[in-house]
């Protein structure tokens, strides 16, 4: 492995981390932000929906750009924006100011979130093994530092300004000159098929994948829905896990902390060792798995007697859901090796669209009902995602023609896989 390639992964890591990070401190700080601009509990579900809707956009335009410039070039600024977008956040008092900043800042985390995913799964292509889970076992770890820093910031009182300015100091400019050691595959981008011909050109190869410049959305189709599944779960542990040990659980204020945070430590631990699991057992194995285990975890909370059972519950969670989003990238690459930026983009704009349904369908669902049955529905939309598995194959069975070779075979051995 080349120097160059080492160095790419090294940066594009750090890259992940620091999204991670930005993401974290906007989240965490949400009632903060609330009590600085004045806020309304009637509007605020409204700034909250805007960003992930503006994220989607800036996905769509990050799949438009990379047909004009490679997709490093459109991480390199849109990770600075973020930042940006993320301290103006902070620095302001009036409605309109708050409102210019949620929106810069959701157009420039789809764009980044398109684009680091994009460089991700070609930089796997290139190593030829399972790589995509440590770039997101990076971002979980800037996610757990931070929310120790908005922590550390509520803890002392800082203003969000007075946090959010040295984080983005440091930040900006190391990633900015990590993005010069971003590694491009010009197979994967969309004006482009694999053979190198014209834009546009449909090339399949013996095992009738599309291997052309050309994304057909109904094969995209069962990644796009196990994408949007795997998010509304997510979106229920970080919007409902805290209310749902206090009220349902009758938990102390400061256990109600715990359940995001174990989640979060263990999306880190499953996506630290998920890539050994893929290259020993495949994809398909590892999804199923990870499948089973979330829905195992939305089970246990659903029942738990009390307390620390349904802290259990969120373990199995994050083990399980951590895995899937990851791989769900990669298959992506995998099933438009030729096209597989135009893919990446488009299928993150169900990351948005989970995040927007799960929530207010659990709230719904439990005010209506009540928050126990409410958690049965994205255990059982997990469980779907077996029904969906064999996309996740590297070779022919995706398509249900029954080569089990393909359906077994490892990914860091599969001579066209990732």
């Amino acid at each position: 492995m080349t120097e160059t390639l080492r160095r790419g992964r090294a940066s594009l890591a750090f890259g992940f981390l620091v999204q991670g990070v930005a993401f974290a401190l906007l989240v965490t700080r949400i009632p903060a932000l609330q009590d600085q601009y004045g806020i309304s509990d009637g509007l605020l579900p409204v700034f909250l929906a805007g960003v992930p809707v503006l994220a989607g956009a800036g996905s769509v335009g990050a799949e438009r750009l990379v047909r004009r410039v490679r997709p490093s070039r459109v991480m390199r600024w849109s990770q600075p924006a973020a930042l940006l977008a993320l301290l103006g956040a902070g620095a302001g008092d009036a409605m309109w100011e708050i409102a210019v900043a949620l929106a810069a800042f959701g157009v420039a985390v789809g764009a980044l979130d398109a684009s680091m995913n994009m460089l991700g799964v070609s930089l796997q292509r290139t190593y030829g093994r399972s790589i995509m889970l440590s770039f997101h076992a990076a971002y979980s770890l800037g996610g757990i530092a931070g929310a120790s820093l908005a922590w550390a910031g509520a803890h002392w009182d800082l203003s969000l300004f007075v946090l959010y300015l040295p984080v983005v100091v440091v930040l900006l400019p190391a990633a900015f000159l990590g993005s010069w050691w971003y590694v491009d595959d010009v197979r994967g981008r969309g004006d482009e098929g694999a053979d190198g011909g014209p834009e546009g050109q449909d090339v399949r190869g013996d095992s009738g994948e599309r291997t052309g410049g050309v994304v057909v959305f109904r094969t995209l189709l069962p990644l796009c829905l196990v994408m949007a599944f795997a998010y509304i779960g997510d979106s229920t542990v970080s919007n409902w896990g805290a209310k749902y040990l206090q009220d349902v659980l009758g938990s102390s204020e400061q256990l109600s902390t715990v359940p995001y945070n174990v989640y979060m430590v263990m999306t880190l631990v499953g996506r630290a060792v998920g890539d050994l699991g893929v290259r020993r057992l495949g994809a398909v194995t590892v999804v199923r798995a990870g499948a089973v285990l979330a829905a195992a975890g939305f089970g246990v909370v659903a029942v738990a007697p009390g307390a620390w059972v349904g802290v259990g519950g969120f373990t199995l969670l994050g083990l399980g859901l951590c895995v899937i989003v990851p791989q769900t990238f990669a298959a992506a690459g995998r099933l438009f090796p030729g096209a597989s930026d135009v893919a990446v983009a488009r299928l993150n704009i169900f990351n948005y669209v989970g995040f927007l349904v799960g929530s207010p369908l659990v709230g719904a669902l439990g005010d209506a009902w009540n928050y126990r049955g409410a958690m049965v529905v994205p255990m059982v939309l997990v469980l779907v995602i077996l029904r969906y598995a064999r996309s996740f194959a590297p070779g022919p069975d995706r398509y249900g023609d029954g080569h089990e070779r393909a359906r077994t075979a490892d990914v860091g051995r599969s001579g066209n896989g990732l």
